[in-house]
């Protein structure tokens, strides 16, 4: 099982079974906001609010990446994750 495209990808992770770890899931996230919105602009959360933290830092990671380079590589690791998740 593939996907093709971006909503093939989110359709694909619905499927899952079993969880991806933290580290694979901050990566997803970080990965889809880039491709959905690009660069993020939005403002730093609280210091102690982690998981805020730690989705604004993932998404921070991919900055500079264009929207097809993001959606790319979201589908790949889709589609790595999809192997051991299905």
């Amino acid at each position: 099982m593939s996907a093709q495209t971006l909503e093939d990808a989110i359709a694909l992770t619905k499927k899952f079974t079993g969880k991806p770890s933290n580290e694979d899931l901050l990566k997803l996230y970080g990965l889809y906001k880039q491709a959905t919105e690009g660069d993020n602009e939005t403002e730093r959360p609280g210091s102690f609010d982690f998981k805020a933290a730690a989705k604004y830092n993932a998404w921070l990671n991919m900055k500079g990446k264009s929207k097809e380079e993001a959606t790319e590589q979201y589908i790949q690791l889709v589609d790595q994750l999809s192997k051991t998740h299905i």
